[in-house]
This record gives structure tokens, C-alpha cells and sequence, in this order.
């Protein structure tokens, strides 16, 4: 469904600036967005997919993946078309990298009074803007949201974090959780304290891989981590991070430990860090899966820098998927894929120690 969209200015010859994420398209009459969503319709901007939902399904808030927010909860999850990323592995690509003028995948229009009836009759205790970025249907999020929380239900972005910080704003008081995907660090080329590139050999450009440049279609990881911070320290969000951990891309030990620093130090030493096994994937193909070993590895790394929290994903039934209390070292939620099969924590405490056990709600 057509609807004008937020956060944009009218430019001269009819051309419109999106200001919705770091991209700041310039689109000219007729045009799309980067996004593939977002139309220059006679010198306005539209959002072409509100209310559009492509894919829709009941589940386990432990898939998004949310281990700190509402264990063993079902969440009412949804996404549409488009991404403002072009990632080369991504296992949502039909829908993500679909775009309004050429794609062939079919939705539906469900209103955001809809929206939360559905999630309602299907038990869920909240609604999941997930599957392609939530970010370029805001219109709707914020829509949705707003309905959400009038009905006591919880609302999560499960995003890649590139967002304007206006944007944010716009939806952060409505929003409950915000589960993003950190990539990496390496946001190459290096630049000055003004924002200039900096220029360095080819040699050294070789040297490494930087996942947002040579993945994602991103230059600066910079806007995701600012986006993070202010969705945890303005609009006290529940944070969780995700690093799909990719060999040769971004497995090695100095960013691993970077990535784990940055969190300790801008998010807090209790966010729950989500470290996951990468298995070859269209672009990425070539690519070998992560070793478990590597996992292991980053999650030693995670703990070394200070986080009490750290998780090893896609890896069904290995231990690291449960939940320990830091302080006495008991299992207090034991996970079973996307299942909990016990939990062992009162009033926000560790059953054993009393230790304090940063976890968001009740279980179920």
C-alpha cells in the first residue's frame, strides 16, 4: 500500500532526499531508493509497502535471536520487502533484495489494527518487525507500535541498525527491545576527524577484509554502532548483538576482541552478545562453515573482555546456548534450539546465589 513517507525533503527538478537511514538517497521523479521501497512519486516521497507483509509466523522470541527479553515467549513476527544492505549471504535474500518495481513475491496488506488482533489471537505477547529491515517501513512500525503498546504487548526491531538517528527517535519510544547485527569493526577506508577518507596503498586495502564494504554494500560501520548506543542510552531499549562470524572475513582475534570491547564499553557488560556459525550461502558459497572451535574461541574472547553474557548460536545443543549465572555458575535457563526446557530465575535473581541476572520479563 502507498503512504507518504516520513523523514524526507523536496530538492530542486523534483527530486526528493531521504533522510530515513545513512544512505540519503537522492531520488529523482519516478525513482527509487536504495531500499528499493521507497518512490519519488511527482516530487514527493512514498513508502510503497505500508502495511505490505510478505511474511508473517508465530514464534519463539529466541529466534530472533533474544535470550535476555521475555524467555520462552512467542512473538508474532513479520517483514516485508527490500533492505537498505546488499549482505552476499543473506538467507532472507528472495524478500530482502526484492525490490518494488521487479519483484515477484506476493503480499498482503494487514492494517496495524490487524497486526495486533493477529498477534493477539495467536498468544503472542508481542510483535517482531523481523525477516528484511524494519527500518524502511517505518511508517508502519511506528503505526503498529504505537497500537502494541496500547494493548500491553512488547514491540522488537530485529535489524541491521542503519538508521538516522531523527528516525530512532521517532519509534524509540515505542520500541522494546532492539536486536542488532554487528558485523564487524573495520570500517575501511580509514577516516579523518572530519569524515575525509584517508588514503592508504593498495596493499594494505588488501589486507584485510572489512565486512561492510566488501559484503553488506556499506562504507561505515559507524552509524550502527551510534544507533545502538542511542537506542540503549536514550530509549533504554533491551540490546542484544548478533556477529555472524564469517571465515576470513571478520573471525579474527583482534576484531573479534574489538567488537567485544565496544560493547563492554558503549552498551554495558551484561548485553548479551550472540556470536553464530556462518554456513556458505549464494555470494558467499565459497566461503567453508565456521568451525565451532572459532565460536568457542570468540566466546572465550567475549568473556576475556569483560561480558557476562555470551552465546554460541546455529550450533544446536552445544552448552554456550544456555544461560549461567555469572556469579555461581549455575544453568538458569536451559535452551533446546529455540525451546526452553527450564528456568531457574525468581524476581530477577539467580535461584542458587541471589546474583542479580539482567533478564526482561517473566517466562512464556
Amino acid at each position: 500500500m502507498r503512504h507518504e513517507a516520513l523523514f524526507y525533503q523536496t530538492e530542486e527538478n523534483r527530486k526528493v532526499s531521504c533522510r530515513l537511514c545513512p544512505h540519503r538517497c537522492v531520488i529523482a521523479d519516478g525513482k527509487l531508493g536504495y531500499c528499493g521501497v521507497r518512490k519519488n512519486i511527482d516530487g514527493n516521497l512514498f513508502s510503497m509497502i505500508y502495511g505490505s507483509v510478505s511474511s508473517a509466523c508465530a514464534d519463539a522470541i529466541e529466534k530472533k535471536p533474544l535470550y535476555h527479553f521475555f524467555p520462552g515467549s512467542r512473538t508474532f513476527s513479520i517483514g516485508s520487502l527490500g533492505c537498505n544492505m546488499r549482505c552476499g549471504h543473506c538467507q532472507n535474500w528472495q524478500i530482502a533484495h526484492s525490490r518494488i518495481d521487479n519483484s515477484d513475491r506476493d503480499t498482503s496488506y494487514v492494517s496495524p489494527e490487524e497486526l495486533v488482533l493477529r498477534s493477539l489471537e495467536n498468544g503472542c505477547k508481542g510483535i517482531s518487525w523481523t525477516y528484511n529491515e524494519p527500518t524502511i517501513w517505518i511508517e508502519y512500525a511506528i503505526d503498529g507500535a504505537k497500537l502494541a503498546k496500547e494493548k500491553g504487548l512488547y514491540t522488537v526491531f530485529v535489524t541491521n541498525g542503519y538508521i538516522e538517528p531523527d528516525a530512532l527517535d521517532a519509534i524509540g519510544p515505542f520500541l522494546d527491545a532492539y536486536r542488532v547485527d554487528i558485523k564487524g569493526l573495520d570500517s575501511y577506508p580509514p577516516k579523518d576527524s572530519s569524515g575525509t577518507d584517508i588514503k592508504v596503498s593498495e596493499e594494505l586495502q588488501d589486507s584485510r577484509h572489512c565486512f561492510y564494504r566488501d559484503v553488506t554494500g556499506i562504507k561505515s560501520v559507524k552509524p550502527i554502532l551510534d544507533a545502538a548506543i542511542r537506542a540503549k542510552s536514550k530509549w533504554d531499549m533491551h540490546v542484544e548483538i548478533i556477529t555472524n562470524v564469517v571465515p576470513g572475513y571478520n573471525d579474527g582475534t583482534e576484531e573479534l576482541h574489538d567488537i567485544a570491547g565496544w560493547i563492554v564499553q558503549n552498551l554495558g557488560e551484561e548485553t548479551p552478545w550472540h556470536v553464530s556459525r556462518f554456513h556458505p550461502y549464494l555470494e558467499l558459497s565459497h566461503v567453508p562453515s565456521t568451525p565451532v572451535s572459532t565460536l568457542e574461541s570468540a566466546r572465550e574472547i567475549g568473556i576475556e573482555e569483560g561480558l557476562k553474557y555470551v552465546y554460541i548460536g546455529n550450533v544446536p545443543g552445544h552448552e554456550w546456548e544456555n544461560t549461567y549465572c555469572h556469579s555461581c555458575g549455575k544453568m538458569l535457563i536451559e535452551r533446546a534450539g529455540f525451546s526452553v526446557r527450564t528456568f531457574e530465575i525468581m524476581d530477577g535473581m539467580c535461584t542458587s546465589c541471589n546474583a542479580k541476572v539482567p533478564v526482561v520479563g517473566g517466562f512464556g
